[in-house]
């Protein structure tokens, strides 16, 4: 057995290996050239096969009869996803679902995050850009940029368009960084499947609560849109809308808080492209999916195939689980030109962060804008920005980014 091979392909499963970019990305450039299609049995893990080609991610990703989400839609060690099966705290998300169950439930979103709802939502969310462009003055000129300011923006946003009170933010900040954190020492509750399962129940209790007032008093947001949702009649389970929540709170929240800190020190450390984006704001667009494409957010997703199948000369069998590597897909040396070079003009930019097909992300558009409106906000007063200090990613295979970005830079006051 090829060494270099098996630890490229352990490395996937390793959420520490997500903490050092030059490690996860040699491992992965390792997996694409020499075998795209790889066996891994990681430690603590049951087996999958690394898939880490963009055109055999969309070749997967094209075939969702093929390829299930259900039943494993999310790379847990095997101890973890037992203890979670057993309790029953598993949520149901839209990432756990397929067919006709996931059309469903998809459409009880689809008008919030559409155009016509983005073309309302831009004033709410200028105004939230510009009150934490704002809020970086209050720092005297150097602050954590990701516990300062990143993610509390984008949980704002979504919170706002859940319609939840204010005061419950910091809750819920805390529950949605556990939740996609828990593999990280620093921000997870504990590092054990209780602690986990003790963060499931809470969210649980958060939003069951929830629920239960928006049946009573329906309002005018996304929250009772959920709550209220039939299907032949009957509501969501509150297991179900419960779900729904903390795939829009938490997934909406990480994703969008990843890439604008993450694009944030692209800027910073290419300098001159920083300048061609203040002198020019009409490149913000592409520069936006160019900042998705770097960050990659969410590493991966499985797939379960459902019958036996032929991928690159590789037979997968009926059963097997396929990690879907997006980080991987979106350096391929075979669809974009010096993949490792951050370039605001790329385009035409075929980045597979949003995923592809039946469940292209939902909240796309959403976490595009607010990172567009933010930088639209930011950039024009920035006078000057650098690196105050080590920027840290969070260990984590699933979603994640920067969990410390220290910059010190000067800032001018609105108008």
């Amino acid at each position: 057995m090829n060494i270099r091979l098996m630890g490229a392909g352990r490395a996937l499963a390793d959420p520490a290996a997500y903490t050092n970019n030059d490690r996860i990305h040699k491992a992965l450039a390792l997996l694409r050239r020499e075998a795209p299609v790889h066996w891994v049995e990681a430690p603590g893990h049951r087996p999958f096969w690394a898939i880490t080609r963009h055109a055999d991610v969309m070749e997967i990703e094209r075939q969702p009869d093929l390829f299930r989400n259900a039943p494993r839609p999310i790379l847990v060690p095997d101890a973890m996803e037992q203890r979670i099966a057993a309790q029953g705290t598993n949520f149901r998300t839209l990432v756990s679902m397929d067919g006709a169950e996931h059309r469903q439930v998809r459409a009880i979103g689809t008008d919030w995050f559409g155009p016509g709802a983005m073309g309302r939502m831009e004033t709410r969310v200028t105004e939230l850009a510009r009150r934490y462009v704002d809020r970086m003055l209050e720092f005297d000129g150097e602050c954590d940029f990701v516990t300062d300011i990143a993610v509390h923006y984008p949980l704002d946003v979504i919170l706002s368009l859940l319609g939840l009170p204010k005061t419950d933010f910091p809750r819920l900040l805390s529950l949605a960084k556990e939740l996609l954190g828990n593999a990280d020492q620093e921000i997870s509750r504990g590092r054990g499947e209780e602690d986990f399962i003790a963060v499931q129940q809470d969210l649980l209790t958060y939003f069951n609560e929830l629920t239960a007032a928006r049946r009573a008093t329906p309002t005018a947001d996304l929250a009772s849109a959920i709550a209220n949702a039939r299907f032949d009649g009957a509501y969501l389970s509150e297991f179900d809308a419960a779900s729904y929540y903390v795939l829009i709170a938490t997934a909406g929240h990480d994703t969008t808080s990843a890439t604008i800190a993450g694009g944030l020190q692209a800027l910073i450390e290419n300098p001159q492209q920083l300048r061609q984006l203040q002198d020019d704001l009409t490149l913000l667009p592409a520069a936006i999916d160019e900042m998705v494409r770097w960050v990659t957010p969410i590493k991966c997703f499985l797939r379960t195939a459902t019958e036996d199948y032929v991928l690159r000369g590789t037979t997968i069998r009926k059963g097997d689980s396929l990690l879907l590597s997006y980080p991987s897909a979106n350096r391929d040396e075979d669809v974009f030109e010096e993949p490792f070079r951050f370039d605001i003009r790329r385009t035409p930019n075929r980045h597979l962060a949003f995923g592809f097909g039946v469940h292209y992300c939902l909240g796309a558009a959403l976490a595009k804008m607010e990172a567009r409106v933010f930088l639209a906000e930011l950039l024009p007063r920035l006078d000057s920005v650098e690196l105050a200090g080590k920027a840290e990613l969070s260990a984590s295979n699933f979603i994640g980014g920067l969990k410390h970005l220290p910059i010190r830079y000067k800032l001018r006051p609105s108008r």
